[in-house]
């Protein structure tokens, strides 16, 4: 008698590589909307932040696929293992790229607000902090493709980076916002786009542990590096 084996593994095999190509298709889009943010910060292109705001929707439509992918594997091909860390890590991924493409819409939405009011301008560290997690998300993703858990490991180990610029940026918005109280609104709109960048790295961050632990099979159970010191009360200057 025959046995199908052969061919239902190769089918679980192909519906896998599916899977991770369309993890990532959807870290592509997330990425191109990071671009398409600093840009619209960089340009103060309101045009640009609707198409970004628009393009969301393409990202919140590959979790939905990724996730029903994801549901059939598990109900039909009842993975162990290895390949079942590959189902709940895509899983996971899809829905950190999803958070990651709402912040960088809600960024281009600040960016657009912030320029239309008289006299706003931006901190330098703003592109610095958006070139970072930007870089940060490309590595995760180059770790996840190649099912590297060093990679992941390093990205996880530097999360202290974003922290301490995000921090820097803080206490720099707070220091002008001492000086011109009037200008609230600016600076309300400056710390919540530090706010979306800094969560970005977040989620990065937090894709790094899941590839590595879908590359071992063992949990990073120590402390994540964090420099994070933006809740710390920022000296004002003296009243004259």
């Amino acid at each position: 008698m025959k046995t199908s084996a052969p061919h239902i593994v190769s089918a679980f095999e192909d519906a896998l590589k599916r899977l991770k190509s369309a993890i990532v298709q959807m870290a592509g889009a997330a990425e191109t909307q990071i671009d398409q943010a600093l840009t619209c910060l960089a340009q103060r292109n309101p045009e640009l932040a609707r198409e970004i705001v628009e393009s969301d929707a393409r990202l919140d439509s590959f979790e939905h696929d990724i996730e029903a992918h994801c549901m059939r594997l598990l109900a039909l091909r009842q993975p162990v293992a290895d390949d079942l860390r590959e189902v709940v890590a895509a899983l996971k991924i899809a829905g950190s790229l999803e958070r990651i493409g709402d912040h960088a819409a809600n960024t281009a939405k600040r960016a657009v607000a912030l320029f239309s009011l008289t006299g706003a301008g931006s901190p330098s560290g703003l592109p610095q902090l958006g070139r970072l997690v930007r870089e940060r998300l490309g590595d995760v993703v180059d770790a996840y493709v190649d099912g590297d858990s060093e990679a992941a490991l390093r990205i996880w180990r530097t999360d202290d980076e974003v922290d301490a610029l995000y921090t820097s940026l803080v206490a720099e918005v707070e220091r002008s916002a001492a000086a011109a109280p009037h200008q609230f609104t600016v600076h309300m709109h400056l710390m919540m786009i530090a706010k979306n960048l800094e969560r970005i790295g977040d989620h990065a961050t937090n894709i790094a542990e899941v590839v590595y632990f879908a590359s071992t099979g063992r949990p990073l159970l120590e402390e994540r590096p964090k420099a994070d010191h933006s809740y710390a009360p920022v000296a004002t200057p003296a009243a004259e």
